[in-house]
């Protein structure tokens, strides 16, 4: 039986969409992408730019090509609801101004020192030196994974997001670490306790090689361009559900054991605040995705604890 087209009335949701027609046709049996791809032509707004809602219950009506129309519940008649999301920025843009603070600040610290603190030394320490080279090779380890491992379920997010999300990294991870770990003043300018050095570079090494391989199964479960989900398997993942990040708070304590510098606590404990909530929002949605064929986590993030 030939598909037939229906006749869907728009309505813009939140901030007016000054283009949106008050009505669109589309055949039953093409996919929801076809319908944002269609709204975004007239519209003159990326698809990653909008949000269609049934008008009747509200329930997001996705950007698939697997849905069809029927399938997400809509028929001749139908009121859609389209909201206007603002502007947007690739998921890999957004990573790569984030960590691309950190990279630069650190060197520039650690190479200006004489420039910027009094009395500075004109040689830094070795567990100054140890601390510039870990924390840059981290970010850019991470730089490195943005370009060339992670595959992304989301193309875009808010443009506005970008400041926020950076601020951790810049200020946090960049600024406060650097000024009060290249000092002449500040403990790590003072090569002491050896053996907390050597376990802690240690530490951080088998953090960030941990790291790297969860992020490789991670990126195995996906093909290119795809946004499906698949069970993740393998060292840590019989344990927590993201161990990724419980791999990055140990490569961060290996960090800490080097510089010894509340402020490289502060950044822990604020990275671990939010890694904790999206491991626990990824286990909420693992068990909902794929069901019986994911062996449910205990705990999120730390065996044992969380």
């Amino acid at each position: 039986m030939a598909s037939k087209p229906v006749t869907l009335k728009l309505q813009s949701r939140g901030k007016r969409i000054p283009k949106l027609p008050s009505e669109t046709n589309i055949y039953v049996q093409g996919s929801s992408a076809d319908l944002y791809e269609r709204i975004a032509k007239d519209t003159g707004y990326s698809v990653h730019r909008l949000r269609i809602t049934s008008g009747e219950d509200g329930k997001p009506i996705p950007n698939d090509k697997k849905i069809t129309v029927s399938g997400a519940g809509l028929g001749n008649g139908s009121v859609i609801q389209v909201k206007d999301l603002g502007p947007q920025i690739a998921w890999q843009t957004v990573f790569v101004i984030e960590y691309i603070g950190p990279l630069i600040i650190h060197p520039l610290f650690y190479f200006l020192r004489p420039y910027i603190y009094k009395n500075a030394p004109p040689q830094p320490s070795t567990l100054q030196t140890l601390s510039c080279a870990m924390i840059t090779s981290h970010f850019l380890k991470r730089e490195l994974e943005t370009l060339f491992v992670h595959r992304f379920s989301h193309a875009t997010m808010s443009a506005n997001n970008i400041f926020k999300n950076s601020g951790h990294y810049w200020i946090l991870g960049g600024f406060l670490i650097a000024y009060f770990t290249y000092g002449p003043n500040s403990i790590t300018a003072k090569d002491t306790l050896p053996l907390l050095t050597y376990a802690g570079v240690a530490l951080f090494l088998f953090g960030e090689l941990a790291n790297l391989n969860t992020h490789m199964v991670l990126r195995n479960l996906r093909s290119p361009g795809g946004t499906e989900r698949g069970v993740p398997k393998g060292f840590g993942f019989d344990l927590v559900t993201c161990p990724n990040y419980l791999f990055e708070a140990i490569a961060w304590i290996g960090v800490l054991m080097v510089n010894r510098s509340w402020t490289t606590v502060v950044f822990i404990a604020v990275a671990v605040l939010f890694m904790a909530r999206w491991a626990k929002t990824k286990e909420i949605r693992y068990r909902k995705e794929l069901g019986s064929k994911y062996q449910k986590k205990r705990y999120a993030m730390v065996p044992g604890v969380y």
